[in-house]
């Protein structure tokens, strides 16, 4: 992303580090009519079996995604 001045965004180089290499557990539709619920229930229920668990929004394919971070093994 750049900024209007023509400089690349910190923010969001930082936030495409932070989530490449992710696994996607599974994908929401954002046109839902429970917007990120259900992304952010299952969520939820990933990190309460042990799992860190992060919901993300794909703009791309407008979804919400559930991620966590890809393990050496995976």
């Amino acid at each position: 992303m750049v900024t209007d001045v023509g400089v690349p965004c910190r923010r969001s180089m930082l936030e495409v580090d932070a989530f490449m290499g992710a696994k996607v557990l599974e994908r929401f539709p954002a046109g839902s009519p429970r917007g990120s619920w259900p992304a952010e229930e299952y969520a939820a229920a990933r990190r309460a079996a042990g799992e860190p668990a992060t919901v993300v929004m794909d703009l791309k394919s407008d979804a919400f995604l559930v991620i966590v971070p890809r393990r050496d093994e995976d």
